[in-house]
């Protein structure tokens, strides 16, 4: 028996999530007035797409406890509904972007930290506050004259988030609760479609401000930046492809401990 409810965990996950927007968006950022604003970054539409699963996750949960023991079969056929969304979300974007987004800063980071999270940022965040998002490394990219103190306390808020704490939540509710995962070849259309719109989003804020969203891209010739583009496009489909299996492994293996433990006991 787990010792806290997986209901209680998507809660308390889903809260989490919502509280970190909700300080990250109170924070007067140059990279908000710019265009584009926080949905130039794939971390921050990350966390979007994280809140809005666990969501779902929770909606779900609630909507099973009120309909239970209803005969109601249109309540049933909205429960449904409401799981085979959740499962799609989980499948297409919960758990590839996620992973994605914590698996690319990290390996960047480990390459050249100035590609990613400058070394100026440690004059107003602490090293092991560095789970933060994108937005922290805007302060570098747009910066204006703003106040150490400032830059200190508002850095402070939305350094628990999601470059790091992403992957143990995903992987808790994959553990937790089975998703029924969509054909192959749909759910990799999906993410493709996913991934080529954000590329197609990028190129545009650069063809409007100038500017790469990220500093990384202005290193790169334009060979190399769609060789990048095609190489981040395969990345999400592997998690995908990765994130399916996993379920499939965790749960097969879960059946066969379970069909053992209802096996009588030979004397």
């Amino acid at each position: 028996m787990a010792l806290v409810p997986c209901q209680v965990l998507r809660a308390a996950i889903l809260l989490s999530y919502c509280s970190i927007l909700c300080n990250y968006k109170a924070i007067d950022m140059p990279a908000h007035q710019t265009y584009g604003g926080s949905w130039k970054f794939l971390t921050f539409i990350d966390l979007v797409i994280q809140a809005v699963f666990f969501g779902i996750c929770v909606l779900t949960d609630l909507s099973s406890l009120l309909t239970k023991g209803n005969d109601s079969q249109e309540q049933e056929r909205q429960l449904k509904k409401l799981i085979s969304l959740r499962d799609w979300m989980m499948a297409v974007l919960a758990f590839p972007i996620g992973v994605f987004v914590v698996t690319m800063f990290w390996s960047i980071y480990i390459y050249d930290r100035e590609l990613v999270y400058p070394k100026l940022l440690d004059n107003f965040i602490p090293a092991w506050l560095n789970h933060g998002m994108d937005a922290l490394r805007t302060w570098y990219q747009y910066q204006k004259p703003i106040s150490k103190v400032r830059c200190r306390t508002d850095l402070t808020l939305t350094a628990s988030s999601l470059h790091t704490t992403v992957l143990p939540f995903i992987l808790i509710e994959m553990r937790t609760t089975h998703h029924q995962y969509p054909s192959r070849s749909c759910g990799l259309a999906a993410v493709c479609t996913f991934a080529v719109g954000y590329i197609l989003w990028v190129c545009w804020i650069h063809h409007v401000t100038g500017v790469w969203v990220y500093p990384l891209l202005e290193h790169l010739s334009p060979g190399v930046k769609i060789i990048f583009f095609a190489a981040v496009t395969v990345v999400i489909n592997i998690f995908y492809v990765m994130g399916e299996v996993l379920n499939n492994y965790i749960w097969d293996t879960q059946k066969c401990i379970e069909e053992e433990k209802e096996k009588p006991k030979l004397d």
